[in-house]
Parts: structure tokens; sequence; C-alpha cells
């Protein structure tokens, strides 16, 4: 990883967050048209497009049965997280979405600690505290009805958190492109049948915007391979505070949604308590919590 490019690092992030709040946009547009089942299969169908390049790796990848266990493991959990995901979407605001998404390499630390034998300091446990408090001022129970759509993201963080490490697992078997591809193809056959069951015919503009999605997340992938490669992550993960700005700003702007300053506390906390999580595990040379968005369906 190259230090000496920070510029190069910060730039290709904030186009990252740009591309993973034009997701959460465009899905945010269907105004929950398409049963969010059927949202996510055509996403990751009209997606399977941008796998061409990497099917010669796929072909030649030596897949044992272990890993084709793995791997349609990865792609059940992270089947469930993704039809969460887009059901959060037709429920709550995007700032709620974008803020309680920040809680994935919370949990990834968490999981890390259960099933990998990682150990906490102190430092770090209370920096995951402060985390969990962050989503409390989000959610603020007791003092509000919880919506749906706020558990869907809570389960949506889990499960893309446990979508991270089983890919972790098996990471240094097969090259990145085909931990890529073998997600989008196990996912979209986990969705086919959930999709069928709640199917209505999608419109011509509906096609559109999900195959938008599935380039803004496909071009929001490779531009935060781009900024890691650039600069360090330390330097790249406080940019992504960004997205949850610009998720207030578009949400006032297109959808009506005025912007809540306990969401915006509530985020902030937690983007703070993952900078901190993300420094001392640079510091120990040992990274196992993922940047925000790689987590992202």
């Amino acid at each position: 990883m190259n230090a000496s490019r920070p510029g190069a690092g910060i730039f290709w992030m904030i186009m990252t967050g740009l591309c993973f709040v034009a997701v959460t946009a465009l899905v945010k547009a269907l105004g929950g048209r398409v049963p969010a089942a059927e949202s996510a299969f055509l996403r990751y169908l009209l997606g399977l497009v941008f796998l061409i390049p990497m099917w010669p790796a796929m072909r030649r990848a030596p897949m044992t049965p272990r890993l084709w266990k793995l791997f349609g493991l990865r792609g059940l959990v992270h089947t469930f997280g993704v039809v969460m995901w887009f059901y959060a979407m037709t429920r709550i605001p995007l700032a709620e979405v974008t803020a309680l998404n920040y809680l994935n390499p919370v949990y990834v630390t968490i999981l890390a600690v259960l099933f990998l034998g990682e150990r906490l300091a102190l430092r770090r446990i209370l920096a995951i505290v402060a985390a969990l408090a962050g989503a409390l001022l989000i959610l603020r129970p007791g003092f509000r009805e919880l919506d749906a759509g706020h558990i869907a993201m809570l389960a949506t963080a889990f499960a893309f958190s446990l979508s991270y490490l089983l890919a972790k697992i098996f990471s240094g078997e097969v090259s990145a492109s085909v931990v890529v591809g073998m997600l989008s193809i196990t996912v979209t056959i986990g969705l086919a049948p959930l999709a069928i069951a709640v199917w209505v015919w999608p419109t011509w503009g509906d096609l559109a915007i999900l195959f938008g999605v599935a380039c803004f997340a496909t071009a929001g992938h490779y531009t935060m391979t781009l900024a890691f490669a650039a600069a360090p992550v330390t330097v790249t993960q406080p940019i992504t505070f960004l997205q949850l700005v610009w998720s207030v700003s578009i949400g006032a702007l297109f959808f009506g949604e005025p912007a809540d300053p306990w969401v915006i506390a509530g985020g902030t906390v937690i983007v703070a308590a993952v900078v901190f999580i993300t420094w001392r595990e640079a510091v120990l040379k040992r990274r196992v919590t993922p940047g925000m968005n790689e987590t992202k369906g």
C-alpha cells in the first residue's frame, strides 16, 4: 500500500462514497414499486454482465468441496443481508440507512473475537461501546417508535459482517476476482426463488434504475480498491463520513426527509469509533475490520 499518495486515496474514497450514496438514492427512488427481494434479484442479475472479464479466472480457480460449501454459505448469508437492505430502503430515511450501515466494521470486530480468536484491548472495547451508543442515539428506543426498517438495517449490518468474515477465511486460497464473482453468482441464485414468490413485472424505467444501481455499486467497489491502493486505510476511512452528509442532503432535497440531528450525532459517534478501531489495527499490523463500504452489496 503506497502511503505517498494520500491525495489520490482521498479522491478515490470520495468517489466511492458518491457511488454508494447514488446506489442508496436510486433504490430509494424505486419507492417500493418493486418488492425488495425482486429488486435485489434484478440488481444482481443485471450486474452479472460485469463478471464477464472475471470468467477466465473463475474457470481456472481450484475449487474444492470445502470452498464450494463456504461460497454457498456466504451466498446465503449475503442474500439475507441484501434483501434486508433493500427492504430497509423502502421504510426509513436515507440518512438512517447510511448511519446504521457504519456498524458493519464494529460487528466484524466483535465476530472476529468470537470466531477468529481475536483479542480486544480496553481501548478497542471502549470504541465498540461508543459505536453501539451511537446506534442507540440513532434508534432512540423508548423515545420513538422503531420501524421494521430499523430492525432490517441492524440485521443487514450483521449479515454483511458475517459475509465479510467468511470471505476472509478463503480469500487467501482464491483470487479476489473469484471471491467477487462467486458472491455475485450465489446471491443471484439465492435471490431467485424469493423474487419469484413476490414477482411483479417491472417497468423499463424500474429496470433502468436497477441497472444504474448495479453500475454504481460496481464502480464503488472499483474506486474503493483504487483508494486502498493509493493510501493507508487510516487516511481513507475518515472520508466515509461524507456519505452521511450527502445522504442527509439528498434525503432532504429529493425525498422530503428532514435532517435529524440525532441521526447525524449517532453516525458521527460510530464513524469516530470505527476510525479509532481501524487506526489501532493498523498500528498492530493486523487488519481484520473492513472499511465501511467493503461489506456493501
